[in-house]
């Protein structure tokens, strides 16, 4: 049971780091590819519908660890309390970040909640990688299990390293969903920042991988590491050959396995103690009782399968492109000079106006609508009178 929990607490860390690592990615990335209004809304449209239920994952894995391993969440928040307020805070400037833009009427104001979301976006998995990468590297623990450290004894070149590491795979992974999911000028720039990203995300990932086996000890790599690297190189071919769906599925796996690769590297142990191996925290020192993770193990095994489906669902209701040359509604007249004009954005069922911002539904009904007046419009133009004597 307390290995099932282990790999439970692995498995909530990949899907939060994979799931939330692209919304990160095109949150740092909404300012470069989208250069006006217009684009950075189609850029942050891409993840609106879906970022808040990604979000879930983080909070999932931390109770999963209060509930599973109580001694390592006491130490580990004690230990990272001031990482865990400034992810904390970070996480909450980017969902505001994301509301408010859409609802300030100042453009000044909307591209300071703009550069909000992408300093906070960035901040996020830098924050929580350097944690991941000092449970591995290790921190000042006592015999009772207390943190006896400062926050200096936290921030080792492995760590923030691991942070970096983190960053660099949300970037490239951000990168290769808005090549996934958009199309027109927005498209184009993804694909040329995938380009751009690529090799040196690679390279990252190989520097990340030499240097755990220099941190842990060992010379050959772990079949994680492996894999890690090999999806990280296949996403430089697949990206130059215009593949944006390979390459995200490449990004993906890229991150899936260097977050794999730092809980197996930790395993049996949980926290790694700088003063001692007699110290370190494992996964049996700090479980909890065997009836606690019997009711845990059922409620997961209902639950998981919910969340599982609606996030399923979600992505495939969501899952049309935006962005795009944008074409006449088709139906009605122009409006006149009161009504602002709008437009359908080729691959979306959202019309933006000029701001750039969603405004209203351009669906199967505005359609039937349009056809409809196109085929009975002749029924009711009055006919001109012909000339008399002509």
């Amino acid at each position: 049971m307390i290995v099932f929990w282990f790999i439970v607490i692995t498995v909530l860390w990949v899907g939060f780091l994979l799931l939330e690592g692209f919304d990160f990615g095109v949150g740092m990335l909404q300012q470069p590819l989208g250069r006006d209004a217009a684009g950075r809304s189609t850029v942050i449209g891409t993840i609106g519908p879906v970022w808040d239920g990604n979000e879930v994952w983080l909070v999932v894995a931390a109770a999963g660890t209060f509930a599973a391993f109580p001694g390592w969440y006491a130490a580990m928040f004690s230990a990272f309390y001031p990482f865990m307020l400034l992810a904390l805070v970070a996480l909450i400037v980017r969902g505001v970040s994301i509301e408010f833009r859409g609802h300030v009427e100042s453009a000044r104001n909307r591209r300071i909640w703009e550069i909000a979301l992408c300093v906070a976006s960035a901040l996020i998995p830098l924050v929580l990688g350097t944690l991941l990468g000092a449970l591995l590297h290790g921190v000042p623990i006592n015999s009772a299990g207390n943190f006896t450290g400062n926050l200096g004894d936290l921030l080792s070149g492995y760590a923030i390293f691991t942070g970096v590491t983190i960053t660099v795979i949300c970037l490239m992974h951000g990168a290769a969903f808005l090549g996934l999911r958009t199309l027109g000028e927005v498209h184009h720039r993804a694909l040329s920042a995938s380009r751009m990203l690529a090799p040196v995300t690679a390279l990252v990932v190989i520097a990340f991988a030499a240097w755990t086996r220099v941190d842990v000890g060992g010379v050959l790599l772990s079949w994680e590491e492996f894999l890690a690297i090999l999806a990280a190189i296949a996403v430089v071919p697949l990206v130059y050959a215009g593949r944006s769906g390979l390459a995200f599925a490449a990004t993906s796996a890229t991150m899936a396995f260097v977050v794999i690769s730092l809980f197996l590297e930790l395993y049996p142990r949980v926290m790694v103690s700088s003063t001692g191996a007699a110290n370190d925290l494992t996964t049996t020192n700090t479980a909890a009782g065997h009836y606690s993770l019997a009711v845990m193990t059922v409620v997961l095994v209902v639950l998981l399968p919910v969340v599982l489906t609606y996030q399923a669902w979600s992505f495939y209701v969501f899952r049309r492109r935006l962005g795009g040359a944008a074409r006449p509604v088709e139906g009605p007249p122009p409006p006149g000079p009161s009504e602002p004009a709008t437009a359908v954005v080729a691959g979306s069922e959202h019309a933006p106006d000029p701001a750039g911002e969603l405004t209203r539904p351009a669906g199967p009904i505005n359609r039937v609508t349009g056809s409809v007046i196109r085929l009975a419009g002749p029924l009711f133009v009055p006919r001109r009178p012909p000339k008399r004597g002509g």
